[in-house]
């Protein structure tokens, strides 16, 4: 009898001392919700999915040598219009035997802020060969290359090429690997499936400048292939970039999102 109680008595307090325990503990925190998209969002796909799309800040192969913060997928999103008209784009350019390709659309604010992270960063110059080896990092906030808002975060803006049909596969990026300068001769830089811009995307150097008097014969014709096609839907280019499109009027002219390049952000709205 007297055992009994003992271990009776034991166990009722460790019962006690657990639910102690239990109720001194920290209340587990909530996870912010990750902020989701307007309805005037879409997916390019669900728009149009005959576009190609390759988005470089999902991967390794880009200016910062890894990927960006907020790409949790490698989909174009973007503002309805701005889908429109790019759909009526492609439709004029598959016609004459092309299709658009995408690079980069919208791009939350947490990817603008990686940029800046990395611009920063002197020592981290890992890229340097390709995206810009004739300007000196320290440049890159005075020359433009790099800033602190970019128009890609209010979801109108597009980064794109033109691919010769039936569209060839691109080789895959090995991080590593040696490295080509994008102002360099096509035969020469990264292989793209693109027609040739007479520079590589994302290229710092003036001749990535879409009027540049450098840029002549099928070089020339092929920006002007793209600028045509996208003017005429209301696209208005960067004259900084040739891949670089502001679609007109903007239906976010003022607010920098930041909600994740996802399905989820596009979902429950």
């Amino acid at each position: 009898m007297t055992t009994t109680v003992t271990v009776l008595r034991r166990f009722a307090a460790m019962a006690a001392a657990a639910l102690l325990g239990v109720a001194a503990a920290p209340a587990t925190a909530h996870a912010t919700p990750e902020p989701k998209a307007p309805k005037e969002f879409v997916a390019l796909s669900d728009v149009d999915p005959t576009i190609i799309q390759e988005m470089r800040y999902f991967t390794e192969h880009d200016f910062v040598g890894e990927p960006i913060d907020g790409y949790r997928k490698p989909m174009c999103v973007l503002t309805r219009p701005a889908a429109k008209a790019l759909h009526k784009a492609q439709l004029e350019l598959r016609k004459q035997g092309y299709s658009l390709k995408v690079y980069d659309c919208y791009r939350p604010q947490r990817a603008v802020d990686h940029f800046v992270r990395w611009a920063k960063d002197l020592d981290d110059q890992r890229m340097k060969a390709e995206f810009y080896p004739r300007v000196d990092k320290t440049r890159l906030f005075a020359d433009g290359y790099i800033a602190e808002k970019s128009g890609h975060s209010r979801g109108s803006t597009v980064d794109l090429t033109v691919v010769k049909l039936p569209a060839g596969p691109t080789r895959a990026y090995v991080p590593g690997e040696p490295l080509t300068a994008c102002y360099g001769p096509e035969t020469e830089r990264f292989p793209d499936n693109s027609v040739d811009m007479g520079t590589g995307f994302d290229c710092f150097d003036t001749l990535a400048h879409t009027d540049d008097p450098r840029i002549k014969g099928v070089q020339r014709a092929n920006r002007d292939l793209l600028r045509n096609a996208l003017s005429g839907q209301g696209f208005v280019n960067l004259p900084e970039e040739w891949w670089h499109y502001t679609y007109k009027p903007e239906p976010f002219p003022d607010t920098y999102f930041d909600f994740p390049v996802s399905r989820r952000s596009l979902a429950g709205r």
